[in-house]
């Protein structure tokens, strides 16, 4: 009986859940570099741009560049654009404190 419950309320769940679309989703993906974008109907989108660097070096790093979006609960949408390379990640969004 328990079984039946915990299925009915997980389905019930499913059923509520909102659903979205894909729009568009693009990717291409190389030995030294790579670039996706994608986006979705209720609002979320991610695109981003990295490159191998110092390639068969000792000194090889990964860097990146990009921004994701999305909407929160409250129905507020947010959106980072960001760096990740060898100084770390570096996010930027009006949502976000200013760094020193």
């Amino acid at each position: 009986m328990k079984f039946l419950i915990v299925f009915v309320a997980l389905f019930a769940v499913a059923l509520a859940a909102p659903t979205s679309e894909i729009l568009r989703s693009e990717s291409d993906v190389g030995p030294e570099s790579f670039k996706f974008d994608w986006e979705t109907s209720d609002g979320q989108a991610a695109q981003a741009v990295g490159q191998l660097n110092n390639v068969g070096s000792e000194h090889e790093s990964l860097a990146v560049h990009g921004s994701y979006r999305f909407v929160s609960d409250d129905g507020v949408t947010y959106e980072v654009k960001y760096t990740a390379d060898e100084n770390g990640f570096q996010p930027q969004g009006a949502h976000l404190p200013v760094g020193p």
